[in-house]
């Protein structure tokens, strides 16, 4: 079958990938579309540590295909979405709603995979650059089968990233108001995760100005191409700064933004042992920096709940999805990416 695979120095489309057969509590789905994330890109340029050789993809949607033993919340032919996280249910962070903390589920990836007899890590546990691919039962969420599969591939970390971060972590409330420093894909639905929270002003801050329209779309009530023009529109600053760039002095320009009690919300993937600086004493006044990891998201509620809100018209995923490419295509889906040319790119099986 065929795949995206990185070696560790270089990436290519293989037609000769092979996945075993579900296990007990996993699940193997048919991929009909996945989205390129900019985690994928960094894997690729070494931002995000893993060992390879690696079957790319984390932001899939397609068909049930089989089921192994003890799986009964989805079924062959039934639609799904996928999620990163292989969280075991049953630990204490599990149990409070916090999947996300679950210690079983960062930093073990398996390796389901094989082309030519050797072994292929999976990751993110979902490696959805690939035909097919085999999950664990709690990653496969199940969503309405009038959803388009491009516009559903988003739903795994995108929208959760982004909308959950707002929803979830930030808990914006209605009448907040709202900073965005970036607006890819993450930042986006960042800007639709306060429209939904019914924040009272967004403010999206990009150097690109073709990403206005796309903005306004999405909910920005404000459109800057700096961070300079913040406190003309909000001159004592914002309840919530998110930062999803990924670049360190951002941070500092995040945190410089808040208004008292604020919070600033990192979004953006820096370096592992990148280090960002700010006066404590800024903080003095109740302000909070928040990491966030996946949008602190609990799947299998916010999927369907997301999915939802699509079919009402409240959540855009059709607009998300800038360009859609075969497989085949990534080498250009990829450049596309990191030329800033796309919202989303969807590669498509």
């Amino acid at each position: 079958m065929r795949g995206v695979v990185f070696d560790g120095k270089n990436v290519e489309v293989v037609a000769d990938l092979e996945v075993r057969d579900p296990g007990p509590g996993e699940v193997l789905v048919g991929i009909r579309a996945a989205g390129l994330c900019h985690s994928d890109l960094s894997v690729i340029d070494g931002t995000i540590p893993f060992p390879p050789p690696v079957v790319l993809g984390h932001e899939g949607a397609g068909v049930v295909e089989a089921v192994g033993e003890g799986v009964t919340h989805v079924a062959a032919g039934d639609h799904v979405a996928l999620s990163t996280l292989a969280n075991c249910g049953a630990c204490a962070d599990c149990d409070a709603g916090r999947p996300t903390m679950c210690r079983k589920a960062i930093g073990m990836p398996g390796r389901p995979f094989s082309r030519q007899g050797r072994p292929l890590f999976q990751f993110a546990s979902n490696s959805s650059f690939a035909e097919r691919t085999v999950v664990k039962a709690v990653q496969a969420v199940k969503i309405p089968a009038d959803v388009p599969f491009p516009s559903a591939a988003l739903l795994g970390c995108g929208v959760l990233t982004g909308v959950g971060a707002v929803l979830n972590r930030a808990k914006v409330a209605r009448g907040d108001t709202v900073v965005v420093i970036g607006t890819g894909g993450i930042g986006l639905n960042v800007l639709q995760g306060a429209r939904i929270a019914g924040a009272l002003t967004i403010v999206a801050v990009d150097t690109n100005p073709a990403k206005e329209e796309t903005a306004r779309l999405f909910g920005a009530t404000h459109f800057l191409g700096s961070a300079e023009g913040v406190r003309e529109i909000l001159p004592t600053g914002a309840d919530h700064v998110f930062e999803c760039v990924g670049h360190t002095g951002l941070v500092r320009t995040a945190i410089d933004l808040l208004d008292r009690h604020g919070q600033a919300v990192l979004l953006g993937m820096t370096a592992p042992k990148a280090e960002a600086s700010f006066p404590p004493a800024a903080m003095f006044l109740d302000k909070a920096i928040l990491g966030c990891r996946y949008g602190s998201s609990r799947p299998q509620k916010d999927i369907p709940l997301y999915a939802e809100l699509y079919r009402t018209g409240a959540l855009l995923l059709d607009e998300l999805v800038t360009a859609a490419y075969p497989v085949e295509d990534f080498v250009r889906a990829r450049e596309d990416a990191e030329a800033g040319k796309v919202a989303r790119g969807v590669l498509t099986f």
